[in-house]
């Protein structure tokens, strides 16, 4: 049973009967399908112009691609955002809290509009735990009472750094957006950890740190570098005297039990309180641990159960000392985070990173971590993944076409796709990251898909008998057609995607922005040059069938075959001088 049926053909013969909208359509197309094969027709001798046509697209390929910057994902506006705040060591819990109040104040009557609500906590940050720590969680409005580039929560956070660097100078106060892929930081931008190669010791490395965040706020190409941690704190040092000590009959763990206990807290036991269990603690009390003069309020007992003094046997001093001891790769470091300034992406903030770490003293070193590694890698498998997927294509067309040659005039269209995404993803402003390398692998199969068209019956055609000449232009004829006609439904397909805005958009954009690219220069360019890259390829790797001539119908040995048609029997090209058959 046969469930399909001949389909209506738009040669001229039947298009003059159609009527309507359709017949004009493919009446006129019919007119501009005869023209373009007349056109390729022509152009055939004209191959050196091509060749040059070529080469210079290749170069600006070339040129724009390096004009991009690097970058790993582009920022998202996922509708929070995160201010920091540090205060100075030392600063007490009521300082905090202080200046958190004057966060909250600035979201709550400079962005009414696009703030949504403001929660604060006193104590904790991402860079630690501390009183002079603070962290407040920002979240916006919806994404439809916030339409406008200047009010995504990019543009939000970077007013509000604005005002905290400008207003409030009692601590350092930092508004971040979080990263498109939360697992990989709290923060976007750069994240570098700086690491003591050297054994400069925990002066030296904070000396370089605090040298290269100098010379990053005095650097344009990147902005909000910050310490990810807690400064030196002022540390009370209580220096024993063991022999005084051990003459008054003090054991060290008789000492060392009553500071932990007094000065800090010792777990004593549970208790049941309208039936819950609660744990009981023990701790002097706050007017007796305040200053550093109230060590001697404090007293041990001894072996003759006599009280002792701590004025008797100790003494007191202050120092300064880190809170935490970080190391990365097993070295002594420091983490630094920071962002790219305004219209800068984060591979060039990365590398104007690099040239100020190069300055630093002998003996300091530096590895990117988090999100910045990720870039890194990212970077370096891009060659070998483009390489891979041409290679694979390669190999899936020799196989098709049974031939080592007819396969790179697939490939020499690679070219006219990347440029119109290239081109796109610059004027846009966006970066080259994951998704700009995503659609280029995506144009690579678009673009091979248009010259696979033309070139598959091409070769059918030449295997026939038709001269080299004839063969392409008839293939470029008969597959004009489909080859708009995919490219088009395709290319519409990711327009909403280079359109999008709202939550993903980034992604969106990036990604479609290539692809729509790709696919309106893969079309346009490819339409004249993959006749010419088999012209090419053909010429230059000659198969045994192409010897024949359109009247060489015995196939070598004197009869007739009826299976390889001459150009006189199955088709008659246009003259190159009209549009009819």
């Amino acid at each position: 049973m046969t469930l399909l049926k001949r389909g209506k053909s738009h040669e001229k013969g039947s298009t003059e009967k159609q009527k309507g909208f359709f017949g004009w359509f493919n009446r006129g197309f019919f007119k501009l399908s005869r023209s373009y094969e007349n056109f390729v027709g022509k152009s055939i001798r004209f191959k050196w112009l091509y060749m040059i046509g070529y080469a210079a697209i290749i170069g600006i390929m070339a040129v724009v691609f390096l004009r991009i910057p690097g970058s790993f994902l582009p920022e998202e506006d996922q509708g929070i955002m995160f201010t920091l705040v540090q205060l100075p060591a030392g600063s007490t819990l009521d300082e905090t809290q202080d200046v958190l109040d004057k966060v909250r104040n600035y979201y709550d009557t400079q962005e009414t509009d696009n703030i949504a609500s403001v929660f604060t906590v006193a104590g904790f940050s991402f860079a630690g735990q501390g009183q002079n720590m603070g962290l407040a969680f920002v979240r916006l409005s919806d994404w439809e009472e916030r339409s406008g580039d200047e009010n995504t929560a990019q543009a939000v956070a970077g007013r509000a750094m604005g005002y905290f660097f400008t207003q409030l100078n009692e601590a350092q106060v930092f508004a971040i957006v979080p990263p498109a892929i939360t697992e990989l930081g709290n923060a976007s931008g750069f994240d570098l950890m700086i690491q003591d190669s050297g054994n400069l010791g925990h002066d030296g490395l904070l000396e370089a740190r605090n040298m290269l965040l100098g010379m990053a706020a005095q650097n344009d190409q990147v902005a909000g570098v910050r310490p990810n941690g807690q400064e030196d704190s002022p540390q009370l040092k209580v220096n024993i005297n063991q022999e005084q000590a051990a003459a008054y009959g003090l054991s060290l763990s008789n000492i060392n039990s009553v500071i932990s206990t007094a000065w800090g807290s010792s777990y004593v036991n549970d208790f049941i309180d309208r039936g819950r269990i609660k744990r009981v603690y023990v701790q002097g009390e706050a007017s007796s641990r305040t200053n550093p003069d109230d060590i001697g309020k404090w007293y041990v007992r001894n072996d003759m159960n006599d009280m002792i003094s701590f004025d008797a046997f100790s003494s007191s001093e202050w120092q300064s000392g880190s809170p935490r001891l970080t190391r990365y790769n097993s070295l002594p470091s420091m983490n630094i985070q920071g962002s790219a300034a305004p219209g800068l992406s984060t591979g060039e903030a990365m590398s104007s990173m690099e040239a100020m770490i190069d300055k630093l003293p002998e003996g300091i070193s530096y590895e990117w971590t988090g999100m910045s590694l990720e870039e890194q890698k990212s970077g370096a498998q891009a060659p070998m993944l483009y390489a891979l997927s041409i290679l694979v294509v390669f190999l899936c067309l020799a196989a098709l076409y049974e031939s080592w040659s007819i396969p790179f005039s697939v490939l020499l269209v690679i070219p006219l796709g990347v440029l119109g995404a290239v081109i796109f993803t610059w004027l846009r402003g966006f970066a080259n990251d994951i998704y700009l390398q995503v659609g280029l692998l995506t144009v690579v199969g678009l673009s091979a898909k248009n010259a696979i068209l033309i070139i598959e019956f091409a070769k059918e055609h030449q295997e026939e008998g038709y001269s080299l000449r004839e063969a392409v232009m008839t293939a470029a004829r008969q597959r004009l057609r489909p080859i708009i006609m995919t490219s088009l439904a395709f290319g519409l397909g990711v327009v909403p995607l280079f359109l999008a805005n709202g939550p993903g958009s980034g992604s969106q954009n990036a990604i479609g922005t290539s692809v729509v690219g790709g696919v309106i220069t893969a079309t346009l360019l490819g339409i004249f040059f993959i006749p010419m890259f088999y012209i090419w390829v053909r010429s230059a790797f000659p198969h045994k069938y192409e010897n024949n001539t359109p009247n060489d119908k015995d196939g070598g040995n004197g009869t007739p075959n009826s299976h390889n048609p001459t150009p006189s029997e199955s088709y008659q090209p246009a003259s190159l001088g009209d549009n009819t058959q």
